[in-house]
């Protein structure tokens, strides 16, 4: 464990050597990969640099308290440091558990609505409403890219980036299917109706990190729907790629001009095709991961927002620490949910490492 955190810090000090020289401005995918790299491991190298000087303290206060006027100080410090040092032991442990290569990128997030028609679109709009508030509240971009409303205001399908710093970290764990217990507006009688949408989370891909070749790929143009004034009406901007080996299908609809939308498709495809690849390789290796914390599996039932009782329910999480108050994760406030299912995967991942 030491030596590894040695080798981290020496790695952290020489990427910090490699961004002072002027060359490396020119190049900005090798920039943008050593930023990201010193992002993901900084906190480990503070928090092993913090242990270090906790070490520095307790050597330095044994020493003095054989100083009778330094003693009752030294004797604070000593205390002060052996309990730091623990915790710091403690979080330096967890940040050295295996760690999702993706945690860091950015997101593609497609909401749909499903089971309870035009209930389930006005769900899929709150799910919406409630990452944006989320993105919002930690400083992320929304860039939308295919947008279907309804008539009444619900979402039939959105599809958006989130463009953060470890937003992927974050996000992960909202893939699965959304059930929401409430009596909709347009209920006369007062009955509680039980409807579902579905979100996917992928991480951001870049297209040289897929097989994508140009041939496999059919493009198709067609006018945008929606807002957009006179423009979307006359002209073919919107783009839908095909990915002819695998079936998939994209569409972007919500920039301004074919090129950009053609590579918004083409990161959408790069992710998808990512994530096919990833699940093949996961089902040949194992089905344990199918009951971990964070699969992302579409067909799980993930969350429970129930209006009556003004209780969300993340069915992933056990014991007591399960139910949230909706007024706040419905708006928002989504970091007590993550950060419990984020404890919930660093212990599983803990025990996994002892049992090793």
């Amino acid at each position: 464990m030491w030596e590894k955190l040695q080798q981290i810090a020496q790695r952290y000090d020489e990427i910090g050597e490699l961004l002072e020289v002027p060359e490396i401005y020119g190049d900005p995918a090798q920039l943008r990969k050593l930023t990201r790299e010193r992002n993901e491991i900084e906190p480990v190298v503070e928090a092993y640099r913090a242990y270090l000087r906790c070490e520095e303290t307790i050597e330095s206060s044994l020493e003095l308290l054989s100083d009778p006027e330094l003693r009752e100080i030294a004797q604070e410090e000593l205390e002060s440091a052996k309990k730091e040092k623990g915790e710091l032991l403690e979080k330096l442990r967890i940040l050295l558990l295996p760690r999702d290569p993706n945690d860091g990128k950015n997101v593609i997030v497609e909401i749909r609505g499903g089971v309870g028609g035009e209930e389930s679109a006005l769900f899929a709009y709150d799910l919406y409403r409630m990452y944006s508030m989320y993105a919002e509240k930690r400083g992320w971009k929304i860039e939308l890219l295919n947008y279907n409303d309804t008539e009444l205001g619900g979402v039939k399908e959105a599809d958006f980036i989130i463009d953060g710093e470890g937003a992927y970290s974050r996000m992960k764990f909202e893939s699965g299917v959304h059930r929401v217990q409430r009596v909709p507006e347009t209920e006369s009688s007062g009955r509680i109706h039980t409807s579902t949408a579905t979100v996917a989370v992928l991480p951001e891909m870049e297209t040289v990190d897929v097989n994508l070749r140009e041939e496999d790929i059919e493009m198709q143009v067609y006018r945008s729907s929606g807002a957009g004034g006179q423009h979307v009406n006359k002209t073919s901007s919107a783009v839908r790629l095909i990915h002819k080996p695998s079936g998939i299908v994209v569409a972007c609809q919500e920039e301004r001009s074919q090129l950009q939308n053609r590579a918004k498709c083409m990161a959408m495809l790069a992710s998808k095709l990512y994530e096919m690849e990833q699940q093949r390789v996961e089902s040949a290796v194992t089905s344990e991961r199918r009951a971990q914390v964070g699969t992302g599996m579409r067909n799980e039932r993930i969350r429970t927002y129930n209006f009556p009782q003004n209780r969300v329910t993340d069915h992933r999480l056990t014991g007591d620490g399960k139910n949230f108050n909706i007024a706040g994760v419905i708006n928002g406030d989504l970091d007590p949910v993550i950060d419990a299912l984020t404890m919930q995967e660093q212990a599983e991942k803990m025990q996994q490492e002892s049992e090793q």
